[in-house]
């Protein structure tokens, strides 16, 4: 079995738009969320990786939106590592109501390591290699809940 995360939270005032609806762009705030999360339940944080000149930039995302959240909703988003490769990875989310399991999105996105000149680089070994034990399950706990 994969490892997922699954992030918490409730849709803020502040997240939606005229219509009382979710804004479309901060389902990728929400997407970072989840990605953040399940770096830290994996075992790292970005920080750490930062700190070690491991620099991650999306370089593609995509969204399919199926229904809206609204304000107060409560919201999980459900992350997992879909791909790794030599100088990158990509990531696949789900984002559903928390108190029905209605699905509002699936997205996806795609990073590419870069190094502190904004160049791409390749992931360190060590890196790769806790990334690629992690999304075979071997390294992390399934079932872990990150709440924001």
């Amino acid at each position: 079995m994969a490892f997922e995360t699954i992030s918490e939270l409730r849709v803020r005032y502040a997240e939606t738009d005229q219509m009382g609806v979710v804004y479309h762009a901060n389902y990728l705030v929400w997407c970072e969320i989840g990605r953040t999360d399940f770096i830290r339940r994996a075992g790292r944080s970005y920080a750490d990786l930062e700190r070690d000149g491991v620099l991650l930039a999306v370089s593609d995302a995509s969204l399919r939106f199926l229904a809206s959240a609204r304000y107060d909703d409560p919201v999980r988003v459900v992350t997992a590592l879909s791909a790794i490769g030599s100088r990158g990875m990509s990531f696949a989310y789900r984002i559903e109501r928390a108190d029905t399991g209605a699905m509002l999105v699936r997205a996806a996105t795609s990073l590419v390591c870069i190094n502190r000149d904004g160049r791409l680089a390749t992931l360190p070994r060590d890196v790769r290699t806790w990334l690629e034990g992690v999304m075979h399950g071997e390294r992390a706990h399934a079932g872990e809940v990150a709440r924001g």
